[in-house]
């Protein structure tokens, strides 16, 4: 037997449904990791990359699953032991750091209790060390205060800081295999630097194995040893790391790299996975010059909406006892954003980014300062007012699914608001202008009497961007609008944007944490930190010299590959 062999999968297909309906999700798969090895997992959503990860962990139901072939974890296979071995390996020998730590995380508990939990069953420790044990995982982890936080609740605390107790509770009884889902997902580029960082230097220092699964390859090229490209079930390629980033050989694999905004040149319309798969794309950079006279063009004009002094402030640790403190969520920030301009908005969790989108949509009252819109003071209109002017000002929200009515037919989430505005003359009318824009975002008709649940994140992602447009608003806020997206599927909706945008003539305030996704979109690039302004200018000046020291720590944060 191979010494150096952790974990063998031999054949793995995983099947959901019953055995008449059942479907597929991975087919008859094998690879290995090795002791102390760090193998990279990337491909799309549905690729079957997650299901193999819970599949050896032994998490899947075996009522709603059908599992074949072999997990050789140190000789033994995990398929056919007992439930009871199996939630003894889980945590102590083989451990896992979930994507969304929020959900992750019990509310109900406080950190150091839900690390000390861990512990507790499989290490048997007196109560006495295991708090000492716990602290001495949060110092390890580069949590602040961690006194402090080990009598926190989650929500107390920020996402970067969630994810850090996440690793603390997997690495805390020692395990010989961690397996990481998309653990940076959710977080800002600086925070995702620090906890790549961090996992590298826990794995370094203990020398266990990491499977590491991200659809982020500029992200994987900076942690994995060798790599697994996953693509509907099937692996398509596997590598080093320097193999596949430096000479991919299948045609998937390329078009997943180059479907990631680069920070060097301007594409017009970015590739992606279809178009490269066809042999259909042909880059087209935009010239300083084609670049220079758009905004001539759109800055010799009135700007459409103005922002002067605006502030927001919130109250917190308020209460009987507790002396009031205010938090300056929007500090003072004046801009202008132009017709037919996209604003890039960015900045880390917390920057206030998100809050001025939400004052600008008069979603939340500002504390001071003036909002015009095409000369009309929103802070001052009435409700009646407002609402009529919502058709003009529109969102696309972060999260698709949450922002659909599960309830309603698509047809019907799109219609809705068309009546309210009453927009055309009747619903016959209504239906055929839904239909005609599903097809300008790349639906067809058939998805009119579909339900947010039978599609792709993709896929309501068009139908969020669908109802917006239905409005014919002048003025869109994104807001994280992409970010829970595969990385071609972000390439296709980005298009689409600047697709609509040529077409309908919207003006764009594009808020994002993904500075790369920023670059591609953005004529005017606005830097936020601890609600204030840090930097403002031409998009592509920032990137090529920033003058800030934070804007160049959010530029070198960017994954940029080997």
């Amino acid at each position: 037997m191979n010494k150096a062999l952790l974990l063998n999968v031999k054949n793995l297909s995983i099947s959901f449904g019953n055995t008449k309906n059942s479907v597929e999700a991975v087919h008859s798969i094998s690879f290995h990791i090795n002791r102390n090895e760090i193998l990279g997992v990337v491909g799309e959503s549905g690729s079957g990359k997650s299901v193999t990860a819970m599949t050896i962990l032994g998490l899947l139901s075996k009522k709603e699953s059908l599992v074949s072939g072999e997990l050789l974890f140190e000789g033994q296979d995990l398929l056919k032991q007992t439930n009871e071995h199996i939630r003894k390996v889980r945590g102590s020998k083989i451990a896992m750091i979930f994507q969304e730590p929020m959900t992750a995380l019990n509310p109900s508990m406080t950190c150091g209790e839900q690390v000390s939990e861990i512990i507790r069953l499989h290490l048997k420790q007196p109560k006495s060390k295991i708090k000492k044990e716990v602290i001495s995982l949060f110092k390890k982890v580069k949590l602040p205060r961690p006194d402090e936080i080990y009598n926190s609740y989650p929500h107390q605390i920020s996402g970067g800081q969630m994810q850090r107790v996440m690793i603390a509770m997997a690495i805390a009884c020692k395990p010989k295999l961690l397996i990481a889902d998309e653990p940076t997902t959710a977080l800002d580029v600086t925070v995702q630097k620090e906890i790549i960082a961090l996992l590298k230097e826990i794995q370094k220092e203990t020398k266990m194995s990491l499977l590491f699964i991200s659809h982020d390859l500029g992200l994987v090229s900076q942690i994995a040893d060798r790599t697994l490209v996953m693509y509907q079930g099937n692996i398509v390629e596997e590598g080093t790391v320097h193999e596949i980033f430096k000479a991919p050989k299948k045609t998937y694999t390329k078009a997943l790299m180059s479907s990631r905004p680069g920070l060097k040149g301007r594409l017009k319309v970015l590739p992606t996975i279809s178009s490269l798969a066809k042999k259909e794309f042909n880059p087209i950079e935009i010239t300083p010059q084609e670049r220079a006279f758009k905004h001539k063009n759109i800055y010799t004009k009135t700007p459409i909406l103005e922002i002067l002094n605006i502030k927001k402030e919130y109250y917190s640790d308020a209460g009987f006892l507790n002396k009031k403190k205010i938090v300056k969520a929007v500090d003072d920030i004046s801009f202008k954003v132009f017709e037919g301009e996209t604003l890039g908005l960015v900045g880390e969790s917390g920057c206030g980014k998100s809050t001025l989108g939400r004052v600008i949509l008069q979603l939340d009252k500002s504390t001071s300062g003036s909002i015009k819109y095409k000369d009309k003071e929103l802070t001052t209109l009435s409700s009646n007012e407002l609402r009529k002017l919502r058709k003009d000002i529109q969102l696309i929200f972060q999260d698709p699914y949450s922002s659909l009515n599960p309830r309603m037919l698509i047809g019907e989430t799109i219609m809705e608001p068309m009546q309210v505005h009453q927009i055309g003359k009747n619903d016959r009318e209504r239906k055929n202008k839904v239909i005609s824009i599903l097809k300008s975002v790349e639906l067809d008709a058939s998805f009119f009497n579909r339900y947010p649940h039978e599609l792709s994140g993709g896929q309501r992602q068009r139908v969020g961007i669908a109802r917006t447009i239905a409005m014919e608003p002048k003025l869109i806020v994104c807001d994280e609008s992409v970010s829970a997206l595969d990385i071609s599927v972000q390439a296709q909706v980005l298009n689409l944007l600047n697709e609509l945008k040529e077409d309908y003539g919207f003006t764009y305030i594009f808020i994002s944490h993904d500075l790369a996704v920023v670059k591609f979109m953005a004529d005017q690039l606005l830097v936020m930190k601890d609600g204030k302004i840090e930097e403002i200018g031409d998009a592509d000046e920032i990137y090529a010299n920033p003058n800030k020291e934070y804007t160049q720590k959010l530029i070198e944060s960017i994954p940029k590959g080997i």
